[in-house]
């Protein structure tokens, strides 16, 4: 725990209460005695933080009674975690994009209220903290709220859905019955995983492709959270299934520095060989997602295994090079 983290905590512990005790502090903070005194007589001197020790109650106190005399107390700006900082800034980001006239208009309204006040917590101004930290979200699609509504109360109604969807890859429309089980957000992007009474099969849909929906008076089947994710979550992607490969990618020195770091699937494994390049291996289902991640990376990574990847990925780059001829 830093030390902006440990004063917050401190303001935290004896603002809502009458006195707290020395020993509860230390526990809550998991610091020694000596940190903690550093700690109060940084938050007295420098902060003016009216913070004494109360005989009678055994614990340390705000003494807010007192007349205030000199500068008044203030705690310093507050700083976020990183991932505390990404997701009230994407939940401020999706709050603010959504219909505010739809289902959910009445509620938004107060939530984005309260996450502005978070951000702008501690004497950070919230349209100064928006300013300088943006959630850039690039390849989102326009989603239509009316769906995401229907989609969203048959999910958690646990009712099936009958849906007109438009599949991107054959360019045509089929009508699917499906028990909804969770939706993801991914990449920007909203997608329902859901078991598909037509192909009798677990199926993860781009909600953006449903054109039509309509919640239908069936019980929705439940599948378990485990075989889902066996199923949807166990190769690289949005988009997986049953029958899983591993892929074998190596980086040259120069991606590695930034391949090391990332995870592109929780059971990924990677080592560095010697000559600094990257090996990295990933469990895959459908490879087209896959491909996509490894043409971004151009002539810094070689798909050496397996074989049939390997010989997709030189035909998608012949392929690239003819529109150039």
């Amino acid at each position: 725990m830093s030390l902006n983290e440990r004063i917050y905590k401190i303001h935290q512990l004896l603002e809502g209460r009458r006195s707290v005790p020395k020993a509860e502090l230390l526990s809550k903070l998991g610091i020694s005695w000596s940190t903690l005194k550093r700690d109060l007589a940084l938050m007295k001197d420098s902060m003016n933080a009216p913070i004494v020790f109360d005989r009678d109650l055994q614990g340390y106190r705000f003494d807010r009674e007192s007349p205030t005399v000199g500068p008044t107390y203030e705690l310093p700006g507050l700083w976020f975690s990183a991932d505390e900082i990404y997701a009230l800034l994407t939940m401020h980001h999706l709050f603010s994009n959504m219909d505010s006239d739809g289902v959910l208009g009445s509620h938004i309204k107060p939530l984005l209220s309260r996450l502005t006040a978070l951000l702008g917590a501690a004497n950070n101004k919230a349209s100064a903290v928006q300013q300088r930290i943006k959630v850039a979200m690039v390849g989102t699609r326009k989603l239509p709220p009316k769906n995401f509504q229907v989609v969203g109360s048959a999910l958690l109604n646990r009712k099936r859905i009958l849906m007109d969807y438009y599949s991107r890859s054959s360019h045509q429309i089929t009508q699917r019955e499906t028990s909804p089980q969770r939706l993801i957000y991914y990449r920007g992007n909203w997608y329902l995983d859901a078991w598909c009474h037509k192909r009798n099969d677990l199926r993860s849909f781009s909600v953006d492709s449903i054109k039509r929906v309509e919640i239908l008076e069936k019980q929705a089947r439940d599948i378990p959270d485990n075989k889902l994710d066996e199923i949807l979550g166990a190769g690289f992607g949005i988009f997986s299934g049953k029958k899983i490969r591993w892929a074998t990618l190596v980086f040259t020195p120069i991606s590695a520095r930034w391949v090391a770091s990332e995870q592109w699937h929780p059971n990924q494994k990677g080592r560095f060989l010697d000559n600094g390049s990257y090996e990295l291996k990933v469990p895959y289902s459908k490879e087209t997602e896959l491909l996509m991640e490894v043409l971004k990376y151009g002539a810094n990574v070689k798909v050496t295994a397996p074989e049939d990847l390997a010989k997709r990925t030189v035909l998608e780059i012949s392929n690239m090079m003819k529109n150039y001829e």
